[in-house]
C-alpha cells in the first residue's frame, strides 16, 4: 500500500456537506484533503445515475452557509426560485404550506461551485479516489485508505476525518464498535427514491399537479406507499419529478392491492397519471435525467462524532425524516463540521470529547427536531389515503399543519377535537394517536433541548431517545392501504 501525506483534516466525499467542511477547516487554518470518487465535473455525483436527489432547498440554508463563509449563488446553480413547497391531500381537496421560499438547484453546477470555494479556501483535491475504509489505531480514525484512479492502493493519514460520503458510507459502517455512532440504519428508516429530470408540454393549466411557482407534494398511500410524489419546477417548462416509498409499506399494498409494483413502475404510474405533463423529454445534461437512490428518514446519529472522526449529511442520516429533504441538513453540518475540525486541530484534542462541541452545535441549529419528526412520520405511514383526507381537512389548522412540518409542536384545537366525536370510530381513533403523537413529539424534543453535555452522560441520554422511538413503533405499524 502507497502511504501518501499526512493532513489536520481528510474529508471523504465533495459533496454538499463535504465540499463545505474542507472549505470551513481550510479557512480555519487546517491543511485539508478533500477526496471524491468522481470527476472534478461530477463532484458529489452519488451513482452513475447521477446526482438522485428532489434538489430543492429553503432560502435559509443558504443564508446560514452565507453567515459563515463568503460565497455568493445565482442563476444557473439557483435554477429555480420557488415561493414555497405545498402538500396536497391523496383526494386533493386539502393543501398545506410545508416549507417556506427556496430554491429548486442545478444539482451539478451547485456542486462544482461548492468544490471551487473548497479548492480557493485552500485544501486539496485528490478526485477519483474510492474510499475503502477507516485507518483505525487504538480505538480512533487515523485516515482513509482506498484505491486511486489508476487502482493503487493507497492511504492518507490525519488526525481527523470527516465523513460525508453519503448513506452508503464505507467509514461509518466500518468504524469500531462504539456506544456513540450507530454503524447500520434499519431498512425501515430507509426510503428509495427515484426521479426523472425531464422537459414537457403542459397540457393545460392544473396547480395542483404542477405549479410553476411551488414545489408540491403528494401524499397518497396507494401510490406512493410510505413516502409520497413530488412535482418540482425547473426553468423553463422543465420539472424535477419523482416519488419515494418504504419498503415495509410497498410490500403491504402490493400484497393487499394483488400488484407487483416496484417503485420503478410507480414513477412511471405516477408521471402517466399527472394530467398536465405531457410529452415528456429525459433532460441528459449532465447524464443527470432519471436515476434513483436511498435516503435515510430517521433522526440524524445520535453522536456524529467518535475518536478522529466527524460526519455530516447523509452519511449521518440527516435528511428530515418527513420530507426526506437532506440538502439543508447537509449544508448545515458541512459549514458547522469543518470549522469544529480546525478547532479541534488547534486545540490539538481529537477525542470524542474534543469533537463533541460539534454535537452540541448541530443539535442547536437542525437536530434537535429530527427525533419527534421521525415519529411523525411513523404515525403517517400507519395512515391509509381514507384517513389522510380526513386529517388534512378537519385534525388540524394550516398553521398546525406546517408547524408540524417544521417540528414545532402544536396545541391542538379542542374544536378539532368536538368535530371528530361525530365522524366515525376510525377517524377518532387516528386524531387521538395524532394527540399522542404530539405528546410524543413534545417528550422528544424536551429530550434533546437536554442533549449531553459531554460523553459520559449520553448513553444513558441514547437508551432514553431509543426506547421512545421504538415504543412509537410498536404503536404504529406500517398500514397503507
Amino acid at each position: 500500500m502507497v502511504q501518501g501525506k499526512e493532513y489536520d483534516v481528510i474529508v471523504a466525499g465533495a459533496g454538499m456537506s463535504g465540499s463545505l467542511a474542507a472549505a470551513m477547516a481550510a479557512k480555519g487554518g487546517a491543511s485539508v484533503l478533500l477526496i471524491d470518487r468522481n470527476k472534478p465535473e461530477e463532484a458529489g455525483k452519488k451513482t452513475n445515475w447521477g446526482w438522485v436527489c428532489g434538489d430543492a432547498v429553503a432560502k435559509s440554508h443558504l443564508e446560514f452557509i452565507k453567515k459563515h463563509i463568503a460565497i455568493d449563488f445565482a442563476y444557473p446553480e439557483l435554477e429555480k426560485k420557488v415561493k414555497g413547497v405545498y402538500a396536497l391531500s391523496p383526494d386533493l381537496k386539502s393543501k398545506y404550506l410545508f416549507e417556506g421560499e427556496g430554491y429548486v438547484l442545478n444539482r451539478p453546477a451547485f456542486e462544482r461551485k461548492l468544490l471551487h470555494l473548497a479548492q480557493k479556501s485552500g485544501a486539496e483535491y485528490v478526485p477519483e479516489f474510492e474510499v475503502e475504509g477507516p485507518i483505525i489505531e487504538d480505538s480512533y480514525v487515523k485516515g482513509v485508505f482506498g484505491r486511486d484512479r489508476q487502482h493503487n492502493q493507497v492511504s492518507f493519514r490525519a488526525k481527523i476525518t470527516i465523513d460525508a460520503l453519503g448513506i452508503a458510507t464505507t467509514l461509518r459502517r466500518k468504524l469500531p464498535e462504539n456506544v456513540y455512532v450507530d454503524r447500520q440504519i434499519s431498512i425501515d428508516d430507509i426510503e428509495s427514491t427515484g426521479r426523472y429530470i425531464c422537459s414537457f408540454d403542459a397540457d393545460h393549466a392544473d396547480e395542483q399537479y404542477y405549479d410553476p411557482d411551488n414545489a408540491l407534494i403528494h401524499l397518497n398511500q396507494e401510490l406512493a406507499p410510505g413516502g409520497y410524489g413530488w412535482v418540482f419546477p425547473k426553468e423553463g417548462n422543465r420539472v424535477n419529478i419523482g416519488l419515494g416509498v418504504q419498503k415495509k409499506s410497498l410490500d403491504i399494498r402490493n400484497r393487499r392491492m394483488n400488484k407487483s409494483d416496484t417503485l420503478h413502475t410507480l414513477i412511471d404510474a405516477y408521471i402517466t397519471a399527472n394530467p398536465v405533463i405531457k410529452n415528456i423529454k429525459i433532460d441528459k445534461t449532465d447524464n443527470n435525467g432519471r436515476g434513483y437512490w436511498s435516503v435515510a428518514v430517521r433522526r440524524q446519529m445520535e453522536s456524529l462524532v467518535f475518536n478522529g472522526y466527524m460526519g455530516a449529511g447523509d452519511s449521518m442520516a440527516m435528511p428530515n425524516p418527513i420530507s426526506a429533504g437532506g440538502i439543508g441538513p447537509a449544508l448545515v453540518a458541512g459549514v458547522l463540521a469543518g470549522a469544529e475540525a480546525a478547532d479541534a486541530v488547534h486545540k490539538n484534542d481529537f477525542s470524542t470529547s474534543g469533537l463533541w462541541h460539534y454535537n452540541l452545535a448541530f443539535n442547536e441549529e437542525y437536530g434537535k427536531k429530527t427525533a419527534g419528526l421521525e415519529v411523525f412520520r411513523v404515525y403517517l405511514q400507519s395512515l391509509n389515503n381514507e384517513v389522510i383526507n380526513y386529517g388534512m381537512k378537519t385534525f388540524v389548522t394550516a398553521k398546525e399543519a406546517e408547524d408540524l412540518s417544521y417540528g414545532l409542536v402544536p396545541e391542538l384545537s379542542l374544536v378539532s377535537k368536538f368535530k371528530m366525536v361525530l365522524k366515525g370510530a376510525t377517524n377518532i381513533s387516528a386524531f387521538s394517536n395524532l394527540v399522542y403523537v404530539v405528546k410524543k413529539m413534545k417528550e422528544l424534543n424536551a429530550l434533546y433541548e437536554g442533549y449531553p453535555k459531554s460523553p459520559e452522560a449520553f448513553p444513558h441520554w441514547k437508551k432514553q431517545v431509543a426506547g421512545e422511538i421504538e415504543v412509537a413503533k410498536a404503536k404504529f405499524q406500517p398500514d397503507p392501504v
